[in-house]
């Protein structure tokens, strides 16, 4: 029978039209539409900004350490402090966000975060500089549930992955920045100066983003009411597709927290030996990051979001089997593929947060931010467990592990989805195909 026979051209072609005339009434920013360089330059900014501050001094903690006359474990509480601010304070600056506007919260977390940015160098004891990085930490918890939240509002849907992984990209150039810029500039002029410079980077970054970001033309404010705060809180960790997201992003951050946590160790051993210079420059690895965050939505758009999360699943797994190899080249390209499948793994489930939410937008994000970080203290507590019980092998194990709860929750949402809806096509997780 042909197609006039059946009528099924006369229905694609009508759902194409529909299609596209739903796209062309579409207010929101799109790829080569107004407004979208803009604002995708401004949000990876602010990615830069965020984990540039963030983990500025976890790569000078022995001059923090030779400086004020204490311990590495005292000193690593400058970091711990940071992270543990942002993943305590992700939720309630989510809350604001949703009363007051993501690009305002996101100006005055920046805003804050730089100031005392740049009053960390002239920290005069430990204590001081613990609490200023607490703090600096907690206003940090303003700008990624926000920015997520801000893309899924101005931005359409199929443009969404792409413009969350140029988000994520910064995050890993910020990462590397925050790291390497900070060795280099301390092996001069000592840790307080190389702080300094990260603040005035951040300063930088935090002008640019608040005049290039549009306006938001999509958000409507919501309430602050604490009892309206846990109704959503609550909705979201009741829907299932938001739990496994949520889970997906904290597996794929307790590998890469154990990795770059322990890997110095492992570089620092026969039969590598590598002098602490070289160790810290393995940071340049997180420039893979940033290709594959950004080409995530292109990834998506191709294997769909179930297949891009395999995919991410299945590279960060090869890495860690490849960094058992005692070769040096072999471990820094296993090093190369953990990152590239942990940034797309993560650009794809942190947008695919954005789609599935429909209210509390911002909550919804600050969850799997929360997560994500929960994530990262897990695997470098765990991570360098098991490589003191059992070297680096020890280390790659439990990367596995992780790897191998990603995919299982992937497979469970898709099963999950098929005997919702029969032969209808999988939506599991909110990742089509």
């Amino acid at each position: 029978m042909t197609p006039a026979d059946t009528g099924a051209s006369t229905v694609v072609d009508a759902a194409s039209a529909a299609s596209d005339s739903l796209a062309s009434s579409d207010s929101r920013m799109a790829p080569g539409g107004p407004g979208y360089r803009r604002m995708s330059f401004a949000l990876f900014l602010t990615g830069v900004a965020t984990f540039a501050l963030l983990y500025s001094t976890q790569a000078l903690l022995p001059l923090i350490s030779g400086d004020l006359g204490v311990t590495a474990s005292d000193a690593s509480w400058t970091v711990a402090a940071a992270t543990g601010g942002l993943a305590v304070f992700v939720l309630p600056m989510s809350a604001l966000s949703e009363r007051f506007g993501r690009r305002t919260v996101m100006t005055a977390s920046l805003a804050v975060a730089v100031t005392v940015g740049l009053l960390v160098p002239f920290a005069p004891s430990l204590p001081a500089l613990v609490a200023l990085r607490a703090v600096q930490g907690a206003a940090l918890a303003g700008l990624p549930a926000s920015a997520t939240a801000y893309l899924a509002e101005e931005v359409r849907p199929r443009a969404l992955v792409t413009a969350i992984g140029l988000f994520v990209a910064g995050n890993s150039v910020g990462g590397m920045s925050g790291r390497i810029i900070t060795g280099w500039v301390a092996q001069e002029w000592g840790w307080r100066v190389a702080v300094g410079v990260i603040g005035l980077v951040a300063v930088a970054c935090a002008v640019a983003f608040r005049l290039l970001l549009p306006a938001p033309t999509h958000f409507t404010p919501g309430s602050l009411r604490p009892r309206v705060l846990v109704r959503t809180v609550r909705d979201h960790l009741a829907h299932p597709l938001l739990r496994r997201l949520y889970a997906i992003g904290a597996l794929f951050m307790t590998v890469f927290g154990g990795v770059y946590t322990v890997i110095g160790y492992r570089l620092a051993q026969a039969p590598f030996s590598l002098p602490q210079g070289l160790i810290g420059s393995i940071f340049l690895v997180y420039l893979v990051g940033t290709v594959s965050a950004s080409t995530a939505g292109r990834l998506v758009g191709r294997l769909g979001r179930r297949g891009a999360l395999y995919l991410g699943a299945g590279t960060t797994a090869a890495g860690l089997l490849l960094s058992l190899a005692p070769s040096l080249p072999l471990v820094l390209l296993g090093l190369v593929l953990i990152t590239a499948g942990f940034f797309a793994g993560h650009a794809v489930a942190s947008s695919a947060v954005g789609k599935t939410a429909q209210h509390g937008r911002a909550q919804a994000s600050a969850l799997y931010q929360s997560a994500y970080y929960v994530g990262s203290s897990a695997g470098s507590t765990v991570g360098a467990v098991a490589f003191h019980s059992g070297g680096w092998a020890g280390t790659v194990g439990v990367g596995v592990l992780a790897v191998l709860g990603v995919v299982v929750i992937t497979v469970s949402g898709s099963l999950a989805a098929r005997r919702q809806v029969g032969d209808a096509p999988v939506q599991a997780l909110g990742l089509s195909r």
